[in-house]
């Protein structure tokens, strides 16, 4: 059923993802530490704000290619879906890593702008300019190589690459005002622009990752569409006790309980089946447990379940 297709699908991406992630890894965390000593060396915050923006890349970069490898571990007895779920632990923890890094910018700043010190801004600029560079290729890598759209993990990453991006230019713009005009505050301003970035898509990835926890409906999904998929089918009376979730970015999951006509043979319920699933995969759904019930059969009246009725229930499952 298009099954197998997706998981290939899914692995060679899975595996694109992790190995980008990797070299994006290795270049940030090496230029933080270059960051970070031209921040201290220049006595700037801009740079050092962004070299605390690259430190969270680092670790959310470095989680993430965990997160994979994680991922990657087969199902068991004790985690029947296996550890895909790692990978949006991970982006979690970097959503609350960047609303954090954004905090402590925010009180620095603040201390700078009532007593600027000295900033050496020649080695600030070349340090900010060379940073720029770095973000730009390892944006451009993550967006060649792995699926930032649909991988929260992946987007995550993605999105601390790009606010590094602004803080760099944040750095440099700061750097020439204090070349140029003498403006020691502009190093400040510039780390509060780069700590409202970071707060924003710090939020945006906690946010979503949280909505995964909360077994939320992806956003990709259209509630009316998978059900009017189930109510054009011909046999089908009726669904009750919907459920759509995301085990992990881009593999989706539903289960239901289908009531239908009477007369139904077994051969005819397995290829309903086989029609309702084939046009969910089209919707994005990969995993599909369809329960299908005799219309005499007790059940909830809704479409979504409002208590458990259901146990002793006789099971049609389809994968």
């Amino acid at each position: 059923m298009g099954h197998g297709h997706d998981h290939a699908h899914h692995d060679h991406l899975h595996g694109a993802n992790k190995k980008t992630l990797t070299i994006a890894f290795f270049i940030i965390a090496v230029f933080m530490l270059l960051e970070v000593v031209g921040g201290l060396l220049t006595n700037s915050l801009a740079l050092l704000s962004d070299a605390g923006h690259m430190l969270s890349d680092a670790i959310s970069l470095g989680v993430g290619v965990l997160a994979f490898k994680f991922g990657e571990r087969v199902a068991n007895f004790s985690k029947t879906y296996g550890y895909k779920r790692f990978e949006i632990l991970a982006a979690v923890f970097n959503g609350v890593t960047l609303i954090l890094v954004s905090v402590f910018i925010f009180i620095e700043a603040i201390k700078r702008f009532t007593s600027p010190p000295e900033i050496a801004s020649t080695g600030m600029l070349v340090i900010a300019i060379a940073g720029l560079l770095v973000n730009i290729l390892v944006a451009w890598i993550l967006l060649r190589g792995g699926d930032t759209k649909e991988n929260l993990n992946l987007r995550a990453a993605f999105l601390h690459v790009v606010g590094d991006m602004l803080g760099s230019v944040g750095a440099i713009v700061a750097a020439l005002l204090i070349m140029f005009l003498g403006w020691g505050w502009a190093d400040p301003l510039a780390s509060i622009v780069v700590a409202i970035i970071v707060l924003m898509s710090g939020y945006r990835v906690t946010k979503d990752s949280i909505h995964v926890l909360m077994e939320g409906v992806p956003s990709n999904i259209q509630m009316d569409e998978i059900i009017r998929v189930f109510k054009n089918k011909a046999g089908v009376i009726d669904i009750h006790d919907l459920h759509v979730w995301s085990i992990t970015s881009g593999q989706n999951a539903l289960s239901c309980h289908a009531v239908v006509e009477d007369d139904l043979s077994l051969h005819e319920s397995q290829a309903l089946l086989k029609s309702i699933e084939h046009d969910l995969a089209h919707l994005g759904i990969g995993h599909i447990t369809v329960q299908v019930e005799c219309s005499h059969h007790s059940h909830e009246n809704s479409i979504l379940c409002k208590h458990d009725s259901s146990l002793n229930h006789h099971h049609v499952h389809s994968h």
